[in-house]
Order: C-alpha cells, then structure tokens, then sequence
C-alpha cells in the first residue's frame, strides 16, 4: 500500500542546520555482527533455499529479522542522532543483481521495492519514539542509496576501455525504484552515499528528479562521496571541485564526504569542499582506515576531537560516522560539537563553472577560453578517417594535440551519416575518460541530433556543454531538451535560430537570444527551464564571409554587434561561436584562413566574445600578421571596403601554396697526496680532475663510506668554518657543493655495491625538509639555502616548487625529518604558510619549522604565522643564517637559548604590530575625500604613437646585457654590495668579481647559443578613470569597456602626509572631458631557463644551476627596464630623455611600472586581467599558476603609467570599508579578497 509522502522538511532542517550540527548516526555494519547475525538470520524462512549466499545482503532484514534493524536505530538515536538512515544501502534493482533473486524467480524490483517501504517505516518508527520522547528535537529519516557494485565513469575491462558493465539509463530506472519506493514511504531525506562514481551520481539525481516530478512533492536531498585509497580524488578520479561542479545543478540539501578515508586524511579535501560548495556540508569518516586484522583503530575517545576540530573550524553542518563506528563514537561526537557554531554557508558568486576531473572555471579575470575543434568529423577529416577505420588510439591522439595546444573543452561531433553517431559519440567519450590528461578538460557536446546530445550526457561524470540547442522546433520542444540539459547537468549552447530560420542580421540574433534567455531563466514552475543564466552560451551565428554574395559581406559585423548586445541584454550569460566558419569560403589557404580567424577574434573578443571553437595549434597572433593581409581582412571582417573579397581574393591567390679574464692556474697542488688534493678541489671549487682523484682514493680506501666521511667530509667542514667566518662567500660554497656532489655520484654505485657490508648511516647531522608552497615557483633561494646545509653535512630533502601542505606533511612524516624549511616569494605564498602552521598544530607535531623567501619577513612570521603554531616557528633571513639556526634547533645545549630568544623577539614584533594596526589608518571616504589631486585641465596626457599591443618575439639578448641592474645579482648570492663599487670592497671584491666573471663567462654562452629566449608583449590603451577603478575602452571614443583594473588606496596617515594614494590617480577621470591612456607589458627571458638548469643540476653542478637562474631573473629584469624605456619612446614624452643605463636603473625617468602583488597593488589576482588584454599568455608562453605567480619564473608584467606626478608607493594596510567596496568592484566575495590581501589587512579577518 502506497503511503502518503510527508511534507517538505528542507525548510525545516536548514534552520535546524543554521543553529547546531546535526548528527548523523554510524555503520549499521558493526552493530548487525555485535548481534551475531549470521546467514541464516538474514535468510528467515522466505528465502531459507535461496541458491546464493545472502550473508552481505544485510538490507534483507528489514524483512527477516525488523527487531533487530529497529533496536540499532533506537541505540543510534539514544547515542544523539538526529537523523538516522534506512537499512537499504544496496536495496536498488542493479544494487540487488549480484545476489541473483531474478534467477530464482523472485521479482527483483517488487522485492527491492518492498526491503525499502520497511526500511523507511522501521526507521521512521524509531524517530517518531524519540521525537515523541523530546518534541524540541525532533528526529529525521533519511533513506541510503548506495552507489552499487557498477561503474560508469571508467571501465572495468583492461582489454575495452570504452566497455561499461551498466548504462545511463539502466541505473536511472533502478535508482527511481528504491528513490519512489522510499518517498512513497514517507521518507524525511533522500542520501545518496558513498558516491565513487560521479556519473552515478548524476544518474541518481536524475532518478530522484523524475520522482519528484511523478509524485508532485519534493524531499530534502544530501550527496556524500568517497575518496580513493590514495586519498587525492574521488574513486572515479575528480578533485573536490570538479566533482561539485558535476552536480552542482542538482538543488541538494547537502554535499559531503563519506567512508572510505579516515578523518585526518579526510581533513584537506573537506575544506575545500566547504569552500566551494553553497550548501550545507556533511562529513561521516571511517573510524580510520581498516589495518591488516580488517579492523578499525579509532575509538570513540580518539575519533572525537578529530571530528571535533571539523566543527571548530566550522566546516560543517552534519557530522556522523561510517564504517567501524558506533553508538560509542555518535556520543562521543555529541559531546565533541555540543555548542559549536555550524558551517556558514559559502556565498558563491554566479560563474560558469565546467569540469572533466580537474575544474574549470570561467572568471571575469580569465583568458578567451579555447574551445579545440579537431575531435570533430565533420570539421576534420582526418578525425573522421580515424574514426571510420576505428583507429581510436590515433583518433585520441587528435584530443590529446588539442589539450596539449591549449583547448580549455574539447568539441566532440560525431555527425557522419555513415557512422551510428549515438555509439560513437559514447564509445569516443568513454574511451577519452581513462586518458587522465585529455579527461581533466571538460568536454563540448557537439551534435544537430539531439539523441546524440543526450547520448553524449549519459557518458560524462563531468560539467559538459551541449553544442546546441534552439527555439527551431518551437518553444516546447525548446524547453524540454533545456530542462535535460538541466537535469543532466550540462551548461548549454543556445543558437540564434527560431521557427522562422537562422538568424543574419544583428538585431533578429539578439532578438532570438533574448527571446530564448527569457525562456530559459524563468523558473520551472512558472512554465521556464530555470537555467542560470552563467550556464547559457549563446551563439549568434558565425556565418561565411567574403562568398561573393554582396548579402554576406556584413556577417561579420552583424555578429560582432550582437555580442555586445546580447552581453547588455542577457546579464550573465555567455557568447560563443564556431570560429572556423568565417573562413570557409578560402578552404584550403591556411595562411589567410588563420590571419582571418585571428582578426575576427581580436574584434569579437573586445565585444564582449567569451569562448570559441577553434583549432587550438593554429592561432596566429593579431601582431604578427603581415600588415598588407592584416589590412585586407580586416576590410573583409568589418566590412569596410566594398571591393574588400576580391581584394583578398586576389592576395590568397598570390600566397596560396605557401602554405672575461682567464685566471692563471697554479697546478702545485696536484703534486700533493688524495686527500690534500680532495681537500683543495672542494675548497676551491675545482671540478676537473674529482673523478680521477675519487678513483684514486677509492682504490687507497677499504670503503667508499670512509672516503665521504674521511676527507671529502673534511673538506667541507673547512667550507663550513670558512663560510661561517665569512671567510668565504655563497659562491664559493655552492661551487664546493658541485664538486661534493660529483665526488659523490662517481662513488655512489661501488657504494651501492657495498651497501649490505657497510651501509651509509652516521654520514648526517640531521633532516630538512625544504619546499616551495603551493602555488609558488620561485625556487632560487631555497635551492641555495640547500646547498649550503648540504655542505654542512646536513640531509637535505627538495620538496621543489609548488607543494600543497599535504604532500609535505606526508613526505616530513614518511622521511623523519628533524626541520621543515618553507619558501615562497609572492605574496599568496605567505597566506600558504599561515595554513601550513595551523596544519602542525592541528597534528600535534612539534618540528621546527624555517621560514624563508623574498616576500617573508620577521614581522610577518611574528604576527601572522607564529601565532598559529606552538612549536618554533623562525625566520631565516638569509643561507648564511640558516647553518647556525639549523645546528642551535638540533642542539640540545643551543636550542632552549634560541627559542627562548626567538620568542621574545617576536612577541616584540607582534606588540609593535598591534600597536601600530590599531592606530592612523583613516576611513575609506576620507581617503578618498583626500586622494592625490592633478589639474586635469592643464596636465600633459601624451598620446601614444599607436593603440593595441606589439608582441616581441626572441628579442635579442645582446640588447639586454647592457640594461642590467648587477647589484641584485650579488644580493642573491648574499653578497651585499652595489655594482661595480663592490669589486673595490676589501672583504668582498675579489670573490665578487670571480663572482661576476663566472655570470660574464655563462652568459657569453646563453646569447651566442640562445639557451634563453626572450619574449614580451606591450601595448598602449584609451582608458579613464571611475574612482579606485581604471576603465580600458575598446576604442577612442570611449564608446565600450574593455576591461577594467582595480586599484587600492592608501590609508595610512603618515606624519606630513596631505594625499592618500591609488594608481587610479594618474589616470584622468571620466568625467574631466580628456580620454588618457594606460600602458601594460609581460616580458620573460626564462623559457629554455628550466630545462638548462636541469641539465647542470644533474651534472651536480649546483653552482651553475642557481647561475642559469639568477641570470634569467636578471635578464628579465632587463627587458622590462629595455622595453618600458622603448614604451615611453612610443608614447612621446620620452623619445628625447637622453639616460645612461645607470641613469635608467635609477629610474630618472617620467612614469612608473607597477606589478600586481608589488606595493602600490598588493593584489595579485589583477594580474589575469593584464594577461587577458595583452593575450600575454599566448604572445609570450609566461602562464599564471593558481597563485597568480608567473611561470617562467623568470618574467616580469605591469601596468605603465605616464603621468609626469606618477611616483611608487606602499598601500600598506587597508580597512574593512575599503576591502568590502573592493570586493563589490571586483565582484569577489569579500572573505576571498581577505584571503588575497591578507598581509595588508588592518583588521583582523
């Protein structure tokens, strides 16, 4: 008998989870075996001669043994549960199939059907009891649907990749069974648990949809995944936020993390959950991981500060346990969280948010995001051949190209009519998921058909695109494949196209798009789809110029101007295209189709284009085009001359088919024994003779042990002593490392011979652990402060660039070190160590722990660092530091005195601090009230000689030499000193200029073989000024904005100071009648930097490594002082300055630089929208890592600024009112602008 299903409960449990965490309760597992419950029991008399073994089918006994699933539900709620689960894990059909009931002639779904109507009424039967007991808490149900035993997202066959045990829709019919059976019940919540495949989880909430859609009633809905063993992604290999953004669509009551992992590995992935997720958040981890008996390790006593500290540090919502755990561990956890604050939900602002296994978000910051077209048979013929012939290894090989080339999605189309579109699109789909490199990309569903669109759906776990839909076969038809597209989670294409046809014409694009936006975004049960408007692309049409047909000259334009329209009309949405198109009317003549491609983008983009289908290894930079074909094609895509197709029909005719000092050496000291002349080569440096004079020792030696801790040991203490007496410099130290080094690769494989007899313990004073943070690839100095401790005879592990905390954390535990060493030079990298502190104390660990790097200071360690972590948190200013601090740490004798010291200094610093925090910073509107003045009237704004951007490729480094600045040179390899009066320091100047005549020596060699290429990319643009904002037009007359920058303005109010400062003062304002322009550049001399520093570096020639390094970052520094003197030649008020290089390092010049991350813009995330405008990225191969840091290491980008006023200055600490108007001009919640900004703010976040 169906009973009636209760009423909506979310609203209900969303103010309960606003108020307290609610507890779930724990396995139901370990209870049935505390019964004793055996095969029999679960049998009963019903299935007493069932022919499979029924033992693990433990949902059987909500049939066969009900008093006993409903005593375990009341000891949960006695425990302190508020929501207790169904004893119907595995109770769907295709959960059901292992056991065979279908076989022995049993209906499968009627019985499922009925295991889940007495689950849900045992369960509700038990809350009603305690509800009924307490009616202020009441108790809640919540029905289990397992993931079951199949997988859809990979294969199960190592022989078919693309094969899958089960299909979409098998497992939407068995999941709507046990879903309708349970809502029919009278179920309060629906639990899809345990998810380790995504696309599992799609289907389940496809099923429950259509449920709720059948029943006319909806149920409060929670989500839990399952991570892997290895505890990185989830079992069907997505990170935390690709998997949300996979489901995202669905309106969960819940997300969460469940089973598989204990809470301490659980831990970072449940904190990125929470922060990307706006609903409530859920958590219910094993009691550990199962050890080699099968059994748990974490009792009540042990699990329940872990769970604990989830809630303090308000993550979650829901708090439960899985497998291993009790009613012990649910009353424990009820002690744990009792009146702790729940999670806050996240506020998430609206973005299309795609997803393979990795995420991909589209930011008012990003790039123009690359859609590839080659996986695409009808755009392609040699995918379509591959295709045909079944030649999928190389038709995967053709996906691979597009994602290596720089496709953000790759375009799937299947469209042939000699190939069954459907099997191919999934069989393609299924085969490219088990490519992890291909399968990180979110995928574009690409087909006329919509059974191919959808069975395209059916195959990916992640966030798709639909390539497309439209208003073609009318409004209804319209409307039910956008509710798919929903409830498949898809973002959708949306083509101007109506019952009427096409659209050409500028206004009848932008009419259909805003007909189908309107449509789309109403609401579903006012007769909408209830899309958000951030998951609508709209394609206006990109259709064929330069045809000959005159109707078609204006396609271009026509498209262009919709774009801007529809981005005006349609708030949010999004604009894309098929950018081949424009072209195919010159098939066959690459060089034209791409310069076409090219200057249609340019043009579309400033509109306001957002995506495109493009072939992403063939897009030539706007620049680049020679000048006469520029012009051409541009009269052609603007439409500007009417005979503008024969024109560049005449042209593609033509090109088609075109497709120091030496030093003198003293030899004497050959003559001396082995180990003097051992001795000598360290101390000097000398690499030349080590291995003969190793082989030698070798021979004189019993061991090859005796030979490292005998006089190759000896000699480095020398190096030590002379190092620490300032004897000797850093350059000298990292040249006895190399020679160390090689000595030591020459014995290391007689050593592995004489491993089992001798061994190589004793040989270390003790363990670092160094690593650049996460999203850092600045690496310079830790590698020297490296070298350094090596040479002291301390063990050092390089973490390299670019460790999240887990992974060092892992690797500190799994090595045993005695010290963790942490580098980071942009200033993210500090908020990275503020996590990695907090990570320590959360484990109770007591390493010490070195903090190191550019951006770091002792005040920032003292104030925002230290206080995170009980242990010894120390700031290493420099390697020659790092020795002593390392030995005193190690000492029993020494380290009390240096903790003790450390302490007092930073508790000095930390007051200071709080002192000067709370003290002359002003309001935002007084800062604004007093911000620098310009009589805008009569202030000069030169015009530049041209509007755009140059790109300069393999700029000469030849040029460069005589731009560099030396003086940071000798600073990175701590020799402080200003170039070239350092050579004449009595301490300093004959290492220095050895120094110097190695970087000479080396440098010779990367000009004349260009080991280094130099790229960069400037370029002028119209732009004024709305408050702490800088608008770019597209044009010059400041008709449309394209794009804007973010300034900050100081607060701080110095003795003296009458102005308070923002670069958006050196602009003219908007509204003073005078249109200015701002500059911008990327430059980078370190591609090919990586690759020649690997190569000495595993020639263990560690001094010529850091060399490559510290000359690229000069370089670098070079170009941009090079170009920006060319920029202001450009814009005129510099063509006669007339400066000497010293002149020019001395900045005696009109204009400033500024960099995003530097003083005056302490934000680094306003780098990607530099990037964007200068398409820096593809002009110069620098790209931004999560952290805005650039890669190449070695690069350089800013802003220019030409106002003869313009100075640099420190933003320094900024108060709340202007971080919350920051956030709301960047359109970034405020907490992640705290995040960014957090070293300048002025209050505590």
């Amino acid at each position: 008998m169906t009973q009636t299903a209760t009423p909506d409960r979310t609203a209900e449990l969303q103010t309960l989870t606003s108020e307290r965490i609610l507890l779930l309760d724990g396995a139901m597992g370990v209870e049935i075996q505390k019964l004793g419950i055996g095969e029999a029991d679960v049998r009963g008399e019903r299935f007493a001669d069932h022919h499979k073994e029924l033992k693990n089918f433990g949902d059987l006994l909500c049939l066969t043994k009900p008093d006993a699933i409903l005593g375990i539900h009341r000891a949960y709620l006695e425990a302190g549960s508020d929501i207790i689960e169904t004893n119907s894990f595995g109770a769907s059909p295709v959960g059901m199939l292992d056991f065979e009931f279908a076989e022995a002639g049993v209906d499968a779904s009627a019985l499922g059907r009925e295991i889940n109507t007495a689950a849900v009424r045992l369960a509700k039967q038990a809350a009603a009891e305690f509800t009924e007991r307490t009616p202020d808490k009441p108790r809640f149900v919540a029905g289990s649907i397992g993931p079951t035993s199949k997988q859809m997202a990979i294969s199960t066959r190592v022989d078919d990749p693309s094969h899958r045990d089960v299909v979409f829709m098998e497992m939407v019919d068995s999941y709507y069974q046990q879903a309708r059976a349970m809502v029919e019940a009278g179920v309060d919540i629906l639990l899809a648990e345990t998810v380790i495949d995504t696309l599992n989880l799609k289907a389940c909430l496809f099923a429950i949809e259509r449920v709720f859609d059948d029943l006319g009633c909806r149920v409060p809905v929670m989500a839990s995944g399952t991570f892997d063993k290895g505890g990185g992604t989830f079992v069907s290999g997505q990170s935390v936020e690709a998997f949300w953004n996979a489901v995202s669509h669905f309106p969960l009551f819940s997300v969460g993390m469940n089973c598989a992992l204990g809470p301490d590995v659980m831990r970072p992935h449940l904190e990125e959950l929470q922060r990307v997720a706006d609903v409530a958040i859920s958590c219910y981890p094993n009691a550990g991981l199962p050890n080699e008996m099968g059994e748990f390790d974490l009792d009540p006593a042990k699990m329940a500060p872990m769970v604990g500290e989830f809630a303090e540090q308000g993550w979650v919502n829901i708090l439960g346990g899985c497998c291993g755990t009790t009613p012990a561990h649910i009353a424990a956890f009820a002690e744990a969280v009792k009146g702790v604050t729940p999670h806050k939900t996240t506020t998430v602002a609206p973005r299309l948010r795609l997803s393979g296994t990795q995420p991909m978000e589209l930011r008012p910051e990003s790039n123009f995001l690359m859609i590839g077209e080659r996986t695409n048979v009808t755009g392609s013929k040699k995918f379509a051949r591959l295709i045909k012939s079944e030649n999928y290894e190389e038709a995967i090989e053709v996906a691979r190209e597009q994602v290596e080339n720089g496709a953000n999605v790759i375009d799937v189309n299947m469209d042939e009519g000699l190939l069954d579109s459907e099997a191919e699109m999934q069989r393609f789909l299924r085969l490219i998921a088990g490519e992890t490199d291909i399968a990180k990309v979110p995928v574009m569903i690409d087909s006329s058909k919509w059974s191919v669109l959808e069975a395209g759906l059916q195959a990916v776990q992640g966030k798709a695109i639909v390539n497309s839909i439209s208003l073609k076969d009318g409004e209804e038809e319209f409307l039910r494949r956008a509710r798919l597209c929903r409830q498949y989670g898809a973002a959708a294409v949306v083509m101007a196209f109506d019952e009427q046809g096409q659209a050409a014409e500028a206004d009848e694009k932008v009419r259909i798009c805003k007909r189908a936006y309107d449509l789309l975004t109403r609401a579903r049960e006012e007769g909408g789809a209830g899309f958000p408007p951030e998951d609508i692309i709209f394609d206006p049409n990109i259709l064929t110029v330069a045809t000959g047909i005159e109707e078609h000259n204006p396609y271009a334009v026509n498209f262009i101007e919709a774009t801007r329209q529809i981005k005006q009309v349609c708030p949010g949405a999004k604009v894309s295209g098929g950018v081949s198109n424009i072209s195919f009317s010159f098939r066959g003549n690459d060089h034209v189709r791409e310069a076409m491609h090219s200057v249609f983008l340019y043009h579309a983009i400033q509109a306001g284009l957002d995506m495109g289908i493009v072939n992403a290894g063939q897009l030539v930079v706007y620049d680049e085009i020679e000048p006469e074909l520029k012009k051409l094609v541009e009269d052609v895509i603007l439409n500007r001359d009417p005979e503008a197709t024969e024109k560049l029909i005449d042209f593609a005719e033509k090109v088609k088919g075109q497709g120091g000092k030496v030093n003198v050496q003293d030899d004497a000291w050959r003559s001396e024994p082995v180990e003097k002349r051992l001795q000598h080569a360290l101390i000097k440096g000398i690499v030349k003779h080590i291995d003969e004079d190793t082989e030698e020792a070798r021979q004189k030696y019993p061991k090859c042990l005796d030979i490292i801790e005998g006089p190759l040991m000896d000699g480095m203490s020398t190096v030590g002593d002379l190092f620490g007496a300032g004897k000797m410099f850093l350059p000298q130290v990292v040249k006895s490392a190399r020679v160390m080094k090689k000595a030591v690769a020459y014995l290391f494989p007689f050593m592995e011979a004489e491993k089992e007899a001798a061994g190589t313990a004793g040989t270390s004073r003790g363990r670092v652990l160094m690593a650049t943070v996460k999203g850092d690839v600045h690496d310079i100095g830790k590698n020297i402060v490296g070298v350094v401790l090596g040479c002291n005879s301390f063990d050092v592990i390089d973490m390299g660039v670019m460790c999240p905390a887990e992974t060092i954390l892992e690797a500190a535990s799994k090595e045993g070190v005695d010290i963790i060493g942490l580098s980071g030079l942009i200033t993210p990298s500090l908020d990275e160590m503020v996590h990695f502190a907090k990570e320590l104390e959360r484990l109770q660990l007591n390493t010490p722990l070195l903090i190191g790097g550019a951006t770091t200071s002792a005040k920032h360690t003292a104030v925002k660092i230290a206080p995170h972590y009980s242990g010894n948190v120390i700031h290493v200013l420099d390697a020659s530091r790092s020795v002593g601090v390392v030995e005193k740490l190690l000492s029993k004798d020494n380290r009390p005195a240096l903790e003790e010291e450390n302490r007092r200094l930073q508790a000095e610093l930390l007051a200071g601090y709080n002192k000067r925090s709370s003290a002359n910073l002003v309001s935002y509107q007084h800062a604004l009230e007093n911000r620098f003045a310009t009589d805008w009237a009569s202030v000069d704004i030169p015009e530049p000689s041209f509007v755009g951007v140059r790109q300069l490729d393999d700029f000469p480094l030849e040029k460069l030499r005589d731009y560099i600045d030396w003086s940071p040179f000798f600073m990175t390899w701590e020799m402080k000193g200003k170039h070239p009066r350092i050579f004449d320091d009595p301490n300093l100047g004959v290492e220095a200029k050895k120094l110097f005549d190695d970087a000479q020596q080396l440098l010779d060699q990367i000009v004349s073989e260009k080991l280094f290429t130099a790229k960069g990319v400037y370029g002028f643009f119209p732009a004024n000024s709305i408050g702490d904002d800088i608008v770019v037009f597209t044009d010059l007359d400041g008709a449309g904005e394209r794009c804007r920058f973010h300034a900050l303005r100081q607060q701080w109010e110095r003795k003296g100071q009458t102005a308070f400062r923002s670069l958006a003062d050196y602009i003219a304002p908007v509204d003073s009648g005078r249109l200015d322009y701002l500059g911008g550049f990327a430059v980078t001399a370190g591609l090919g930097c990586d690759e020649l520093s690997a190569k000495y570096l595993k020639d263990h020639d560690d001094y010529n490594s850091i060399m490559v390094k510290a000359l690229a970052d000069r370089l670098a520094e070079a170009f941009a002082e090079c170009l920006h003197a060319q920029a202001r030649a450009d814009w005129g008020y510099g063509k006669e300055e007339g400066l000497s290089s010293e002149d020019l390092i001395a900045e005696k010049y009109r204009g400033i630089r500024p960099a995003a991350g530097y003083p005056a813009q302490p934000d680094h995330t306003e780098k990607r929208t530099l990037f964007d405008l200068l398409d820096a990225e593809k002009a110069t191969g620098i790209t931004l890592t999560e952290s805005y840091a650039m890669h190449p290491a070695s690069s350089v980008s800013g802003l220019y600024f030409a106002h003869p006023e313009a100075r640099y200055f420190a933003v320094d600490r900024l108060t709340k009112d202007q971080v919350e108007d920051y956030a709301r001009r960047k359109g970034m919640p405020v907490a992640e602008v705290e995040r960014w900004l957090s070293p300048n703010l002025g209050y505590e976040a």
